[in-house]
């Protein structure tokens, strides 16, 4: 029996285990919401309030679930709106399927009302997109692109479908397209393990393709069977527990001192499911001067991009990590170790209210809790300060360090783990740019706890203006006036401020076993940095600790 193009996407995504999707209708879509109309009972939609957060909400999903998150965007002004989600998901490697709507077949190229090309404009954000002009290549490139985004280095395939491929009809063919992936062990594992025999100082640096492989158990067995210390990139932390004697925490720009005066003193630098970014390495001639720097990546585009390496290990992490842990034999003292945590940091002079107190509060409170931030000061002391467990738990804008990505992110955590407590730890600045999706929260009465630093400010730029600028504060002072509890209030949104920390205890305390939606604005100095910092172009020897 034939079906329409509409009800040969659907049965498509039910076929590879796709029961939930993020979007908005637009006309060049509608065809596909009224074949959505009779399959309420096996697909859950998020509407959104804007395509960005249904883009993001679908992102976060992806983290969260390990699922591929899906999202529905109509053509011209919906998918732009979408851009800057896909290219959040891109930087990031998030598995993620974005369907475009698109004017008819024979309107293409006339600059049509809601005409954009949009295959196009995401091609250099994308892993691979498709326009899809004949309805008898829709199957086989919905299950096609599925396996793309989630094969190799993960990432978001866009399908743009015009309207009347929606409606045309043609036979469901219950196709099977699945891709040829080489998972056979890289020739430089044997390398690597002679090089882990005589090292005397070996790190590692977890990036966020750990946990994209699945290979964060893999990663904490070889770091104690070797005794080595563990640092984490950005997007690599909760692939080892926090409390862990080898966790080491962030490296970096805004990294620990004594995770960054690991990489100076090492001989050998395991680079793990990381890509070397500017915020990790800075200055390359400073970086891990004295070793030899191993680098796993599944993704050879990467290597040597930004740091000439001195080994490649390409290929599956998994299988890689599992040939390592299973052919190395030499067991390492404690030593190293031991002199890795005598790099401690100055300690910093802290405000009686201030952003590690509130979030240790949190983190006491919700230790096994799902944790989502925006982008800007917050997002760096909840990654300093929280005490990761688990690699699913961290959900977060790293590549393109988004603005606004944290609401719409916590929707699609929250989404995925319906029973989970979800924390958003989110900026005056950043919340506001996407505020709307408090919308999104009160409709679907999703329980997610917002905790709103509101330092009237837009703080890391500003940081950067005081320390950099000679403090001349251009357009980063927020002193208009924004009443955060009565617009909580206009969505039905419990909310409270708090100025200090008895206030902040007592809203914990009355609220620990409330199940709904909160909002929790804690009003901090706008003189608290994101400390520790090094310099751009410095080195740990410049690290300024506050």
């Amino acid at each position: 029996m034939n079906r329409s193009g509409s009800k040969i996407v659907l049965q498509s995504l039910k076929d590879l285990g796709v029961d939930t999707l993020f979007g908005y209708p637009g006309g060049a879509v509608i065809p596909l919401y009224d074949a959505l109309y009779d399959e309420t009972d096996h697909f859950n939609h998020i509407r959104t309030a804007h395509e960005q957060s249904a883009i993001h909400g679908a992102d976060a999903y992806s983290r969260a679930t390990g699922k591929v998150g899906v999202c529905i965007v109509t053509s011209g002004p919906g998918a732009t709106n979408a851009i800057t989600g896909i290219a959040n998901a891109y930087l990031d490697s998030v598995p993620l399927l974005v369907l475009s709507g698109q004017v008819p077949c024979a309107l293409l190229g006339k600059d049509s009302f809601q005409e954009v090309d949009v295959t196009g404009i995401t091609m250099g954000i994308t892993k691979k997109n498709y326009l899809v002009r004949d309805i008898d290549d829709l199957e086989k490139t919905v299950k096609e692109a599925l396996s793309v985004a989630t094969t190799g280095r993960k990432g978001p395939v866009l399908i743009d479908i015009p309207k009347d491929v929606f409606l045309a009809k043609t036979e469901y063919k219950n196709l099977e397209v699945n891709l040829d992936i080489d998972n056979l062990v890289c020739d430089n594992c044997n390398k690597t393990i002679d090089l882990l025999k005589n090292a005397e100082r070996p790190v590692i640096i977890a990036g966020g393709g750990i946990k994209s492989a699945g290979a964060s158990k893999l990663l904490v067995d070889l770091a104690e069977k070797l005794h080595i210390p563990v640092l984490n990139t950005l997007m690599g932390l909760g692939t080892i527990d926090r409390n862990h004697d080898l966790s080491y925490g962030l490296v970096g720009m805004h990294g620990s001192k004594e995770a960054n005066l690991a990489v100076k003193n090492c001989d050998l630098l395991l680079a793990i499911g990381m890509r070397f970014s500017d915020r990790v390495i800075g200055n390359p001639k400073f970086f891990a001067p004295d070793s030899k720097i191993v680098h796993f990546e599944i993704d050879s585009t990467e290597l040597d991009k930004n740091l000439d390496t001195y080994l490649h290990v390409t290929g599956d992490l998994k299988v890689n990590l599992e040939h390592i842990y299973n052919n190395v034999d030499k067991q390492y003292d404690t030593s190293w170790a031991d002199k890795v945590s005598t790099f401690k940091s100055s300690r910093q002079k802290l405000e009686e209210f201030n952003a590690k107190l509130i979030i240790d509060s949190l983190n006491k409170q919700y230790e096994d809790a799902f944790i989502v931030t925006d982008v800007g000061q917050h997002q760096i002391w909840t990654a300093q300060h929280w005490s990761f467990k688990r690699d699913d738990s961290f959900i977060t804008s790293g590549g393109l360090g988004t603005m606004g990505f944290g609401i719409g992110a916590a929707i699609g955590t929250q989404v995925g783990n319906p029973n989970d407590t979800v924390i958003l730890f989110t900026g005056d600045g950043s919340f506001r740019m996407c505020a709307q999706e408090l919308l999104t929260i009160s409709k679907y009465n999703l329980p997610v706890k917002i905790i709103l630093f509101n330092n009237h400010s837009l703080g890391m730029v500003r940081q950067w203006q005081d320390l950099f600028q000679d403090k001349k504060f251009s357009e980063t002072t927020l002193y208009d006036h924004v009443d955060y509890i009565k617009l909580c209030d206009a969505f039905g949104i419990k909310a409270y401020k708090t100025e200090n920390n008895n206030e902040l205890q007592e809203v914990l305390e009355a609220n620990k076993d409330f199940n709904g939606p909160i909002l929790i604005e804690c009003v901090i100095d706008n003189n608290q940095f994101a400390y520790p910092i090094i310099p751009p172009g410095q080195s740990v020897d410049h690290i300024m600790e506050g």
